[in-house]
């Protein structure tokens, strides 16, 4: 893979979400309820990688939020993923900060990891983990790849959507994500295809790897 725009993870029912999502914008409460059972899986698995067994509560207070200001989204499925996600961190950040706690790992939901094949060997070994081993992995990371690789693999997102949500520069987020996964495939004893970013150039986050 070049250095351009990273391809979007597809999500099974994608049409469907958007259509739930347009449904919903105009009044429609079951649609608003399938693009909830849609999105849910993954923003809450985002969320225990975040703050672990608060997610529940975090992700209640991030949908309310969403519900409060569904008619101002404009965008597509994957749009709504990302704006959903960016709000459950912002809610995330918020616990973070009263608690004075650095996020913490935990056990995602089963259903987090019944995704799509993913687009490398070291995702695919993830996948095929159970939830408690491939969550331990994933928390042994510096924040901010464990941050973008959750993104990456729980919620789908690609890499400029990542960015947004995390409030960095695509190439940031997808170093972090490519470190992330580099190590993971290190653990796992999977190969990492080298797309031209390397372990040997600083840190652009500012964290350890």
């Amino acid at each position: 893979m070049g250095q351009g725009a990273e391809p979007r993870r597809p999500h099974a029912r994608d049409e469907e979400l958007g259509a739930a999502v347009a449904r919903a914008q105009e009044g429609d409460e079951a649609a608003f309820a399938v693009a909830y059972r849609m999105v849910q899986p993954g923003l809450l698995g985002y969320l225990r990688g975040l703050v672990g067994d608060e997610a529940e509560d975090v992700a209640a207070d991030a949908w309310l939020e969403i519900a409060r200001d569904l008619g101002r989204f404009r965008g597509d499925d994957a749009g709504f993923r990302g704006w959903t996600a960016t709000i459950a961190r912002h809610r995330a950040l918020d616990l973070l900060r009263r608690q004075k706690a650095r996020p913490r790992p935990s056990v995602l939901e089963q259903d987090v990891f019944e995704l799509p094949a993913a687009h490398n060997t070291a995702e695919q070994a993830l996948e095929s983990l159970s939830t408690e081993r491939a969550l331990a992995l994933i928390g042994e990371l510096p924040r901010d790849q464990r941050e973008a690789v959750l993104l990456r693999v729980v919620v789908g997102l690609d890499g400029p959507g990542a960015a947004r949500v995390l409030g960095k520069r695509p190439g940031t987020v997808r170093t972090a994500a490519h470190r992330g996964l580099k190590r993971l495939a290190r653990r796992l004893g999977t190969d990492l295809p080298d797309d031209g970013v390397t372990d040997d150039r600083p840190d652009t986050l500012g964290e350890t790897r």
